[in-house]
């Protein structure tokens, strides 16, 4: 299908604060900066509040819009970054999420939007019908699932604003679900024009791709559990009452959002606290990866980032293994928040539940709580590739000899019938066959898995650098696209200059040209706009052809 391209997110900056305020970043992120009197979310909150009633002509706010907050970010210098999504006339806005940047005294400093278009429709009463629409999306999940006998198929329509791609207009945003011969979930979000009918976009909603004890993957690991009586739940209390269960092989039955069933995640007990044999046929073996996956990457937001858990509420998650009949996949699903993760067919995967796929997942949570990357176009393949990096910097925060960290996603799982030794390759992407090493004009016609290789090859470029290498013990070799040489800056430095485009500067709309701007407001926030680190983002980004004009 070929997608419309999003437009690029825009940025309101106020003019005569750019500068100042890289200054005050610099200065307040270098070491013995006090954090005394950082203003409290609250205090954020209020000051946002103020900001846009102050601010509502510049940020193309009118009577007809409401407001909700989606995040709030406090830096330790006191500057504040509040995320907002928006209605019109009470339906949501596909793109209307902006981010408000706030000096540390409240002041507004800028923003970004996912589209700087002023919202205005002149009637939000659809001609197309809300069944007509269903019908389309319904036809879209079988189109997309060809030769699949899809069965319980389900279409709930939504009326929205799409902002996304191009005017806004009013569209009916429908989720498709059903299941396919085996009991496994289908499912398809179809955009449909409420005025014509015409296609808009289409993505899939299911977004692909872990005490003591033994797991598949990992070794002997380290579990905190909770006693109950005389035995033990693989329950963690010191992360947010984390815990994993046994879905039984069974499946979920959603309406959309709605789940009329859910597969049981029935909580896995021990007698001695001792889990799993590391054997896939004790089904707490995998239990013990999905565990110890979940940890990690909690350990990894909280270490680096000081994000407490996917939302950053300090709240756990949790795991459901054995889903579905030989289920080749692993999901995040916002709407149980919780992991999910299938066996494998034995032949091209195996149980799902190495490290790198519970981080990839988790990370479509946090990257769902911050950006809210479109899961099509170019956005899809960002919100793809910051799982991927993600996936790759926890693997190696975890520092487990059993599954050392490495730039291959998903070499733990495959199997002799895949054909290849990693679902995706960070180094040169290219070497699955199907992801994109550098970007072009047709880039967002991909799919979102590999549409991600460019993305996915910055980073490497920007953490190691360019050519031929050996790291870890695995041999890489990353040319670049212009034939630039780049230089490495670390894994270290590329998580935090992702991980502060994702939650500060990112939204919902950002594409490439988008990305690149992100990642060097990020750098320049963190180390300063003539730093070696700001340089290499811009000659990492230059090196796989994402240039300054995209």
């Amino acid at each position: 299908m070929s997608r419309i391209r999003h437009v690029k997110g825009a940025r309101l900056v106020l003019a005569g604060t750019a500068t100042t305020t890289a200054t005050l970043l610099i200065a307040a992120l270098a070491p013995g900066a006090a954090a005394a009197d950082r203003p409290t979310r609250a205090a954020a909150l209020d000051h946002a509040a103020a900001a846009l009633s102050d601010h509502a002509a510049a940020l193309d706010l009118t009577d007809a819009q409401d407001t909700e907050v989606r995040d709030v970010v406090v830096d330790e210098d006191g500057t504040q970054h509040v995320r907002y999504d928006r209605t019109y006339r009470h339906l949501p806005v596909l793109g209307g999420d902006f981010v408000v940047h706030l000096t540390p005294d409240g002041g507004l400093r800028g923003a970004d939007r996912a589209t700087d278009t002023p919202l205005s429709l002149s009637t939000v009463t659809p001609e197309l019908s809300a069944s007509r629409a269903a019908d389309l999306a319904a036809g879209a999940l079988r189109a997309a699932n060809p030769g699949a006998l899809l069965k319980k198929l389900t279409a709930r329509p939504e009326l929205v604003v799409d902002a996304l791609h191009g005017a806004p207009k009013l569209a009916w945003r429908t989720d498709a679900a059903a299941l396919d011969s085996l009991g496994n979930p289908v499912a398809r979000t179809v955009l449909t024009d409420a005025g014509t009918g015409a296609r808009i976009d289409a993505w899939d909603t299911v977004e692909s791709a872990s005490g003591e004890g033994e797991s598949l993957y990992g070794g002997t690991v380290p579990l905190e559990t909770t006693r109950s009586g005389t035995s033990y739940r693989l329950e963690d209390a010191t992360r947010g009452g984390t815990y994993t269960g046994d879905a039984a092989n069974r499946t979920d039955l959603c309406l959309l959002t709605l789940c009329l069933v859910r597969a049981p995640a029935t909580e896995f007990t021990d007698a001695d606290n001792h889990w799993g044999t590391g054997k896939a046929d004790d089904r707490a073996s995998a239990a013990v990866d999905a565990q110890y996956g979940t940890d990690a990457t909690w350990d990894y937001y909280k270490d680096v980032h000081g994000r407490r858990g996917i939302a950053g509420d300090g709240k756990g998650s949790y795991n459901r293994v054995h889903y579905g009949t030989r289920y080749n996949n692993a999901f995040w699903d916002d709407g149980c928040f919780c992991m999910t993760y299938g066996d494998g067919d034995g032949t091209t995967f195996g149980p799902l539940v190495s490290l790198d796929v519970a981080a990839h997942e988790m990370s479509h949570g946090v990257t769902s709580k911050t950006a809210a990357l479109t899961y099509s176009g170019e956005s899809g393949g960002l919100n793809e590739a910051t799982s991927d990096i993600f996936g790759a910097l926890v693997e190696w925060h975890a520092d487990n000899s059993a599954d050392p960290g490495d730039y291959r996603i998903g070499e733990k799982v495959v199997r002799d019938g895949f054909g290849r030794d990693a679902l995706r390759y960070m180094d040169r992407p290219s070497r699955d066959g199907s992801s994109a090493d550098c970007w072009t004009t047709s880039l967002g016609d991909l799919d979102v898995h590999y549409s991600s290789g460019v993305a996915n090859h910055f980073a490497y470029l920007l953490a190691e650098g360019s050519g031929a290498r050996t790291v870890g013990g695995v041999a890489y070799s990353s040319p670049t696209c212009d034939g630039s040489t780049v230089s490495g800056i670390g894994r270290d430095k590329l998580g935090d200059i992702w991980y502060r485009a994702l939650t500060v500067y990112m939204t919902s709309s950002t594409d490439y040209a988008g990305a690149r701007a992100a990642t060097l407001s990020a750098a320049g926030d963190l180390y300063g706009t003539d730093s070696a680190e700001y340089a290499a983002v811009g000659a990492a980004w230059s090196a796989v052809n994402v240039g300054r004009q995209g």
